[in-house]
């Protein structure tokens, strides 16, 4: 008679275990939309869909598209942000309250989205000018003379990008990719493999970043040589 009140105590322990109401799991972290459109732990003031859209195409200006870009790229970019690689303080701090599955789930979400179908995107072609020629040319050929690559040997003759590390560069605005070759050049953007973003624009001068900026942003095309000027300086 003397276990009895262990194994009662031992069933009603069983009985209680069985009531108890499973782990209920957060919400906003389920999938990488929900994120997006919740902020997750970061809460709503920090969603990505309040700068970016709801369709992932930022906000042609200074906060750029992320719909249809390569899923690593945009989880080594919310690296960067959180660890300082690149400065931005909303993005640093939302970045920073995101953990590695979060990070990969939002970004696979906005990688899945539709990469814009008109490069152009509404943008001004800009006329054709010595000037334009000669961001044609640092573009799609470089320039030996002062040991500058092309952009094109990375992100492709057409701005579509080469690989998963070298990001589309259509789709984004002529403001947003001057501010980007500025930061790049001033060393105040890190992160690219061997330096090649910053020893670039290093060499690019002042006076040919908006230009070739314009360029980039209506979408970069090897045919448009033939509109250029046959003579310029």
């Amino acid at each position: 008679m003397l276990f009895r009140p262990n194994l009662t105590v031992a069933a009603l322990s069983m009985a209680l275990a069985s009531c108890s109401p499973a782990p209920i799991d957060d919400p906003y972290d389920d999938t990488g939309e929900l994120i997006a459109l919740s902020g997750g732990d970061a809460g709503p003031q920090a969603a990505c869909h309040t700068c970016h859209g709801l369709d992932g195409g930022g906000d042609g200006t200074l906060v750029p598209r992320i719909a249809g870009m390569d899923t690593g790229y945009l989880v080594r970019q919310l690296g960067f942000y959180a660890d300082g690689q690149r400065n931005h303080p909303r993005m640093t701090w939302l970045a920073g309250r995101l953990n590695t599955e979060e990070r990969l789930a939002v970004s696979a979400y906005y990688a899945a989205m539709d990469f814009p179908k008109d490069k152009h995107g509404g943008k001004i072609l800009p006329e054709p000018s010595c000037e334009i020629a000669k961001v044609y040319e640092i573009y799609h050929e470089g320039l030996p003379e002062r040991a500058l690559s092309s952009c094109a040997s990375c992100h492709g003759e057409t701005g579509l990008g080469l690989g998963g590390g070298n990001p589309p560069l259509v789709g984004q605005s002529a403001a947003y990719h001057a501010e980007q070759l500025r930061r790049w050049r001033n060393g105040e953007r890190y992160g690219d493999a061997l330096n090649v973003m910053h020893d670039t624009a290093s060499k690019l001068r002042k006076d040919e970043i908006s230009p070739l900026a314009a360029y980039i942003a209506y979408g970069p095309e090897p045919s448009r040589r033939l509109e250029f000027p046959v003579e310029c300086p």
